[in-house]
């Protein structure tokens, strides 16, 4: 997956390089130039799939020239192994609950998934990474 600036001024870079780097030199922020579709069919299929099932055929649509499968099933069982419920409010109106995570914050989602695709990487090398970020509120708990 190559990703470009959303200010279009810096060169593309793979998944992993816009991973590491955070933002392109324009300070822009990396985005796809497309995504991939998903079609009537599997749309009706992911309603009997699992979120983990789910969450690996998307990540597998964007993320295949990158990371094995066997590798990314690895991650998304890691970072994905909590439930999502879908809450009915009214005949019409659902709501997926976001707040079942280890931290109780949505941001558990992406935080978790970061987390295991760095690892992921960074021990191929056997290397280390130190992060240091800013947070308030629930986003704290989730990237800690």
């Amino acid at each position: 997956m190559n990703l470009h600036s959303t200010y279009g001024e810096s060169k593309k870079v793979n998944f992993k390089t816009a991973l590491f780097k955070s933002m392109p030199p324009d300070n822009g922020l990396y985005t796809a130039k497309r995504f991939p579709r998903f079609d009537k069919a599997w749309m009706e299929k992911a309603g009997d799939m699992s979120l983990q099932e789910i969450s690996f055929e998307m990540a597998k649509a964007l993320l295949a020239d990158e990371i094995p499968e066997d590798d990314l099933k690895t991650i998304i069982e890691k970072s994905i192994n909590f439930e999502a419920p879908i809450v009915s409010l009214k005949k019409q109106y659902n709501v997926m609950e976001l707040f079942h995570g280890p931290s109780m914050a949505f941001k558990d989602f992406g935080a978790r998934f970061m987390a295991e695709v760095m690892s992921h990487f960074l021990g191929k090398k056997k290397e280390k990474l130190h992060l240091l970020v800013a947070t308030s509120g629930d986003t704290g708990g989730a990237v800690a």
